[in-house]
């Protein structure tokens, strides 16, 4: 039988949402609609000379080859982010899983990327991967492959999405772990005993079981690839060489805070936005049919 929560005063579950709705207001819907508003004018970056330009700054970015060149860029860094990111932090939980001594010596130590800021991860990777003093640009070198970030476009992309993946595979660690623990053992030991494999039982009865855990990483990874990872680009390569790295939410800041075109700003956030809102609503609506619950 299922169990509702009911109040006596009527007024106790509003006093309930009250702090949370205040502070979604204050720093979601007050800043969307500030930023709406401000896709529709053109200001100096004083805000004292503002105008009313319709849809003009819209039409001047989708006129623009390097917006529409930072959508390819955003969509291939969003992609290889979510796969990477979901694939590997998989195969590390489900080893990690199976570790009997030192566990939770492992768990800890997967734990702590996490706590690294974006841009201190996009630092690192950059000094890892350096041509002139990297550790790792050296051994590529010496093995004969000339590694150059500052210069190669696929080279900036491959290091950005190395420092993002990095950056995010804690998380998903966390989640994969916990799913594969809250799956009964009986199931795992019945699979065994009817003599199937470490392979065959992960992919007929633990994998198939985290679906509602592998979805939810899915979204949450897609959102992060577009927007928490503005830190590890602004640190790593400055959306170079060219613009090769320049994702759309980097571009909102370069055009916003650089260029000063703060109207142009504001509709390319908007757009971004309501991407980010589509894909969501996207896998929601078709990816979510294939989860078991």
């Amino acid at each position: 039988m299922e169990k509702r929560v009911t109040f006596k005063s009527p007024w106790l579950p509003w006093v309930l949402l009250a702090p949370q709705v205040a502070v979604i207001t204050a720093f979601f819907f007050w800043p969307a609609a500030q930023t709406l508003i401000q896709s529709f004018q053109q200001q100096d970056a004083f805000g004292t000379s503002v105008q009313w330009t319709g849809l003009e700054n819209f039409r001047n970015l989708f006129n623009d080859e390097t917006y529409l060149e930072s959508f390819k860029s955003t969509a291939v860094f969003s992609l290889l982010v979510a796969f990477f990111g979901i694939s590997l932090s998989l195969g590390l939980a489900y080893f990690a899983d199976r570790v009997v001594r030192g566990a939770l010596l492992y768990r800890t130590l997967m734990i702590w990327p996490y706590a690294v800021a974006p841009a201190v991860a996009g630092v690192v990777w950059l000094f890892m991967f350096s041509p002139s003093i990297g550790v790792i640009a050296y051994w590529l070198r010496i093995g004969g492959f000339v590694w150059d970030p500052l210069l190669n476009g696929n080279h900036a992309m491959a290091l950005i999405v190395m420092a993002a993946v990095w950056k995010q595979i804690s998380y998903n660690f966390l989640f994969f772990v916990a799913g594969l623990q809250s799956i009964p053992r009986s199931l795992i030991e019945a699979a065994a005993i009817d003599g199937a494999g470490a392979w065959r039982r992960f992919w007929t009865i633990q994998f198939p079981l985290l679906s509602p855990t592998t979805f939810f990483l899915l979204v949450i990874n897609v959102v992060y690839a577009f927007f928490d990872t503005f830190g590890i680009v602004d640190a790593a390569t400055h959306g170079g060489p060219g613009k090769d790295t320049s994702i759309l939410v980097y571009k909102v800041y370069f055009d916003g805070f650089k260029a000063l075109d703060l109207g142009g700003s504001a509709a390319q956030s908007s757009i971004l936005m309501a991407i980010v809102i589509v894909l969501t609503v996207i896998q929601f609506r078709f990816v979510e049919k294939k989860v078991n619950y």
